[in-house]
């Protein structure tokens, strides 16, 4: 499952792993502006920040086909719209399109993939994103793992029970009893949580203090990303 092997990327030791999530967070905050805003026709700049992806990856000491092969989960559905950009002429903003996307996608895959949930959720929260937000984003992440172990549960019997036909049919059924399942270990799982004294909030620990080494990494991918929008 994607989620997990992300989630062990998160608990690296790397230099990347160190910095503060807020300025983690406002670096992809600033390249997602930048990339965004940066011409079609400005193919070098588009080569220069996938440099700056990879020059990341490698101070996280994260797979960079890995990284590029889940990046690339966005494509499809950004492949429509460039599709029908290329059918009507414009072939340079359709290649942007596409390129953009990835990079977009790759950027936040470093973000998750050296910060774990908890911290990047509380540095949300210290910017005073909407709580409701936060609280949907972290109960979509920790069910996750509930549907993952459901569904390998569900492979391993199927696989107990030897050769089976396939089919439409037999492929609505698994996903009929992978939601009942997976909703009757879900209400269990929130009602331990009531009974545990959860009250519609997780409580974040401290933020820790936004150092001098925080501040020189923002202001490098400041000035970086700037560069490269400016002068290419």
């Amino acid at each position: 499952m994607h989620h997990l092997v992300i989630d062990r990327w998160s608990r690296g030791s790397s230099s990347l792993h160190q910095r503060d999530p807020r300025a983690k967070l406002a670096a992809l905050l600033v390249f997602l502006v930048v990339l965004s805003t940066t011409r079609p026709s400005a193919q070098r700049a588009f080569v220069a920040y996938a440099v700056l992806l990879v020059l990341a990856a490698n101070m996280a000491r994260l797979p960079i086909l890995g990284l590029a092969g889940r990046a690339a989960l966005v494509l499809p559905f950004s492949a429509t719209f460039a599709l029908l950009t290329w059918w009507s002429g414009d072939s340079l903003r359709a290649l942007a399109l596409a390129e953009k996307s990835f990079l977009s996608g790759t950027a936040a895959l470093l973000l998750v993939g050296t910060t774990p949930l908890t911290a990047w959720t509380a540095a949300l929260e210290s910017w005073r994103v909407p709580r409701m937000l936060i609280l949907v984003i972290q109960f979509v992440y920790r069910y996750l793992f509930v549907i993952a172990e459901q569904v390998q549960r569900m492979r391993w019997a199927a696989q107990c029970r030897g050769p089976q036909q396939r089919g439409f049919r037999l492929a609505a059924g698994l996903v009929g009893v992978l939601f009942s399942r997976s909703w009757q270990r879900a209400d269990g799982i929130y009602h331990a949580m009531l009974a545990r004294g959860f009250r519609g909030r997780f409580v974040p620990a401290p933020p820790a203090p936004f150092r001098s080494s925080d501040a020189l990494f923002f202001s490098t991918c400041l000035a970086g990303c700037l560069a490269i929008r400016m002068l290419l």
